[in-house]
């Protein structure tokens, strides 16, 4: 059986992140991903140099055609705007598809990817359609327009926070962390769930596309959302420890 991922994002023209690094872990997982592309830009380790947002109307019908071929989980990315906002949520709104909603707000360059006035319209909108928000600290500070979490007690409480806006379950992603491990810890109304791997000394463009892909991917084999994430966490850290792919299990 073969099983389908839309992939929701924007384009990034170096590779390193959005809808390049996305396919390429579809393709890790074995996992055939449909697209609906919301913006192109043009960007490179130095930061992002061009952004032309795709029109809501073309967004729409990307998706469209994509569901066409039947789905079994949905990732979200970048948007871009409102009018994208909108769009998603009209086309995938009411539908029983597990959904991973990773909030791309800015690049890991700096580069604003979301302008400020529409993060309200993000949480009132898609939130409560997602059964998983990924957001990392700097993106889970910003939504709550709170200072950084330091501390595992505040990491928690900004999760919980995020939780009460709608969606059904949060990974608070603890990359931008510190210490010896990095942790991310996924919050439910069952309570807390910790998984962690050792912090390396890499830096990588896109971590946070391929780990939400990755759980995306492991959500449409059937896996549960705490499973989906512990496998995708291992995912990752075999991709920074320098494995060109992993067969999930």
């Amino acid at each position: 059986m073969t099983h389908r991922v839309l992939i929701i994002a924007g384009s990034d023209s170096s590779g390193g992140a959005g809808v390049v690094r996305d396919l390429a872990v579809a393709s890790d997982f074995s996992v055939q991903p449909v697209l609906a592309v919301t913006a192109v830009t043009a960007q490179g380790p130095q930061g992002v140099s061009d952004i032309h947002l795709v029109s809501p109307e073309t967004v729409a019908a990307q998706i469209r055609c994509a569901l066409e071929a039947g789905v079994d989980a949905i990732k979200i990315g970048m948007l871009g705007g409102a009018a994208n906002i909108d769009a998603v949520r009209a086309e995938i709104g009411g539908r029983a598809i597990p959904t991973v909603l990773d909030p791309v707000l800015a690049s890991s360059t700096g580069s604003n990817l979301l302008p400020v006035r529409d993060l309200h319209h993000l949480r009132k909108t898609l939130f409560p359609l997602c059964d998983l928000l990924t957001p990392n600290l700097p993106e889970a500070a910003r939504l709550l327009d709170r200072s950084e979490a330091t501390s595992a007690a505040s990491i928690k409480s900004q999760g919980l926070a995020l939780l009460e806006m709608g969606p059904k379950a949060v990974l608070m992603k603890g990359g931008h962390g510190s210490g010896g491990m990095s942790t991310d810890i996924l919050i439910q109304e069952s309570g807390f769930q910790s998984f962690s791997s050792p912090r390396l000394a890499v830096t990588a463009r896109g971590t946070g596309c391929s780990l939400s892909t990755a759980i995306a991917c492991a959500m449409a084999t059937g896996q549960s959302v705490p499973r989906a994430c512990e496998t995708a966490k291992a995912y990752v850290a075999d991709c920074l420890s320098g494995l060109a792919s992993v067969t999930p299990k």
